[in-house]
């Protein structure tokens, strides 16, 4: 029965999202990323849990895998795209065309069952359209330089470029980490903020960004991952 129990945490995950729409429907931009980030510290814990327990071995008939990626879609790039869309941070239309870009081309991506490395990385962008679009609502970039950022992250879906999994790839992931952690407490603080940070709240989050975006192709250039 407690193995069964890693089911519905990951499942709780769902409700956290629906949360987080909620909230994103009333324009309380800073709830919804709240909830959200309660989303992902469920997905971050379920998958450790679930081996611990063994839950593949007791509940043989149950898809961890499938529901994971069902949550996932949710809240990685359904609720990112929504809140991109209702927060109209490039205008009305150039937002829902970012925004159907951002779910169309991320669903594709989830179909493709080559999106994982030997390295536990990712071939092409993960769809990480939570930390993309929060990045950009707290960095407040220009609406021009938004939408294209937004194509190029897209188009790179599809890409054979190696995006790093943080936890999972050896390689640099003390520092890897390191940023992460700094990420994370940027965003914290930007939420703390309202999402109207100081501008050097603005800066680490930016470079952290750029770091966890570039990191992969770089140890890829160099020969580092496969």
């Amino acid at each position: 029965m407690w193995a069964f129990g890693v089911h519905l945490l990951t499942a709780s995950g769902a409700f956290f999202a629906f949360l987080s729409l909620v909230s994103a429907a009333e324009k309380d931009f800073t709830k919804s990323f709240l909830w959200m980030g309660i989303a992902l510290f469920v997905d971050g814990v379920d998958g450790p849990l679930a081996r611990r327990l063994e839950v593949k071995k007791w509940w043989p008939h149950w898809s961890g895998d499938m529901l994971d990626a069902v949550v996932d879609y949710v809240t990685y790039v359904m609720i990112p795209a929504f809140l991109l869309y209702q927060s109209g941070l490039m205008g009305r239309y150039l937002s829902f065309t970012c925004a159907a870009i951002i779910v169309i081309t991320s669903a594709v991506y989830y179909a493709d069952t080559r999106m994982k490395t030997e390295d536990s990385g990712f071939k092409g962008f993960p769809v990480c359209w939570n930390m993309v679009v929060f990045t950009l609502m707290v960095v407040s970039t220009s609406p021009l330089l938004s939408a294209a950022l937004v194509l190029v992250i897209a188009a790179l879906t599809f890409a054979p470029i190696i995006f790093i999994h943080p936890v999972r790839v050896k390689v640099m992931r003390e520092w890897t980490l390191g940023v992460l952690g700094a990420w994370l407490a940027a965003a914290l603080i930007s939420l703390y903020y309202d999402l109207d940070s100081p501008l050097w709240v603005d800066v680490v989050l930016a470079l952290s960004s750029l770091y966890l975006f570039c990191v992969g192709f770089v140890l890829q250039v160099l020969g580092k991952l496969r």
